[in-house]
């Protein structure tokens, strides 16, 4: 991926508190962990219900503490 490498002038607006780029990257982080519960800790296999009760904690908790983060370190700068 090149973004990394290159960053694209219209990724680096403020969005909450930090850049799009930042925003872009927390998000392939959440579907990279996600991808590596399903594949070492075999959850792919399960039942519809267990990948329920592992995901959606984590999809509703990690954003949510994301947001405060970066809301309340943006106050750090006000």
């Amino acid at each position: 991926m090149v973004l990394g490498i290159i960053k694209p002038e219209f990724l680096l607006t403020q969005v909450i508190g930090t850049s799009i780029l930042n925003v872009v990257f927390i998000l392939l982080t959440l579907v990279k962990a996600g991808y590596i519960v399903q594949v070492f800790m075999h959850v792919k296999y399960e039942k519809k219900a267990m990948k329920y009760a592992l995901y959606l904690p984590s999809l509703i908790l990690i954003p949510y503490l994301t947001f405060i983060l970066l809301t309340e370190g943006s106050y750090l700068f006000s």
